[in-house]
């Protein structure tokens, strides 16, 4: 369920974590599968790499925090141009709780949490 404030609860994690604790409907939001996970330990999980940076933009950033900044806007211009892509997700944060899973090291400066801030804003 939504929460009382009528905004949707996003949560990030690392796909490497504990799902037990995972809530909601779960989402795998990177391009590429995470290394060394089965398809099998995912498969309650929608894939939706549709929303995943482009390759060249995956590449640019690198995750070099100095880029931080210029990657989510450049994040966020690919994104508004993929609303069918965020349908699924938009749709389930309106219902209620979502996780966005990653593999990523640093979900901080992740493009899940630009993503999350994205999909939080439309639901």
């Amino acid at each position: 369920m939504a929460s009382r404030h009528g905004k949707s609860d996003i949560q990030v994690k690392r796909v490497y974590e504990d799902a037990s604790r995972d809530v909601g409907a779960r989402f795998l939001v990177d391009g590429l599968w995470p290394r060394g996970i089965q398809k099998k330990a995912l498969a309650s999980v929608q894939w939706v790499k549709e929303v995943a940076p482009s390759a060249s933009l995956r590449k640019w950033y690198s995750h070099d925090p100095e880029k931080w900044n210029e990657f989510q806007k450049r994040y966020r211009a690919e994104l508004s141009k993929n609303s069918d892509a965020l349908k699924p997700l938009v749709d389930a944060a309106k219902k209620g709780t979502v996780t966005l899973l990653t593999s990523t090291h640093d979900v901080e400066i992740s493009h899940a949490m630009v993503l999350k801030d994205f999909i939080k804003k439309r639901s």
